[in-house]
């Protein structure tokens, strides 16, 4: 299992590292884009929203790739992956096949992880009290 978690984090942050330089070097084609896809995407472009999106798609796929503070990395694109699924359902629902593959990837990869998320779950958590 820890090869699969291993393989997993890996494609997942390859995934997401290249995506998130692509969205700041442009070194992938841009495939024909429905004119409400296209309206959308010019207006992340003028308004420079993109910036954030492919910066925090860069940041949590290095993460991911060196395996440092995995847990964040995953709260990152858990967060990316939901606004993904929000846009291809909403306007573009041809193109699951990369999300679905991201999606499982990313459940691979918390699944062990998940005891480390399981605070947030809490109804009523309680502030640790101070050692002094």
């Amino acid at each position: 299992m820890a090869i699969v978690f291993l393989v997993a984090r890996i494609l997942l942050g390859l995934m997401f590292t290249v995506l998130g330089l692509n969205g700041f070097l442009h070194f992938l084609p841009t495939p024909h884009l429905d004119p409400l896809v296209a309206e959308f995407f010019t207006v992340l472009s003028q308004s420079h929203y993109y910036v954030f999106i492919f910066a925090v798609q860069l940041i949590a796929g290095l993460l991911l790739l060196t395996g440092q503070f995995v847990p964040l990395a995953l709260v990152l694109l858990g967060a990316v992956l939901a606004n993904i699924w929000t846009f291809h359902i909403t306007m573009q629902p041809a193109g699951f096949p990369m999300p679905l593959l991201a999606t499982v990837l990313w459940v691979i990869v918390a699944w062990p992880l998940r005891a480390t998320f399981a605070p947030i779950f809490a109804r009523k958590p309680l502030p640790e009290r101070s050692s002094r």
